[in-house]
């Protein structure tokens, strides 16, 4: 997974609702798939974060509720000099019935973990706190 995710290193995304643009940093493909949080994932979630991988960008475009956490970690005075955001946002993967049709989507929550840089820059850190919503069927 870390090889896929380098190749969003460097890009720039725009959040919709506040038009802040998040930056891709060179340390995001090893935290995303190598953090404490990665790592505590149950199967369905571990495979929910890696398929959320592919849609990077449509994440961040369409996160929402930004709010403000104090650097919470020694380790990141430095690069998350002022402090970090959490927004809120969400993907759907498609379940398909044995004609491979889609039968219904599994619908998950993440935040998307963003760390105000000591260049007052907003990076992508992670993406945590995944949860299955209810599935939805198909419209007919």
């Amino acid at each position: 997974m870390e090889k896929y995710l380098k190749q969003y290193i460097g890009e720039i995304y725009t959040i919709v609702e506040t038009q802040d643009l998040v930056y891709i940093g060179k340390e995001f493909a090893e935290e995303y798939g190598g953090s404490k949080d990665t790592a505590q994932l149950k199967e369905t979630l571990a495979k929910a974060k890696a398929n959320a991988a592919s849609g990077i960008p449509e994440l961040i475009e369409i996160a929402t509720k930004k709010r403000f956490k104090e650097s919470f970690a020694g380790k990141h005075r430095k690069d998350a000099k002022y402090g970090w955001y959490r927004l809120d946002s969400r993907f759907a993967i498609p379940v398909y019935n044995t004609n491979e049709e889609i039968e219904r989507y599994n619908v998950f929550h993440v935040e998307m973990l963003i760390r105000h840089d000591k260049n007052r820059k907003l990076y992508l850190y992670d993406i945590v706190n995944i949860k299955k919503e209810p599935s939805t069927p198909p419209k007919q």
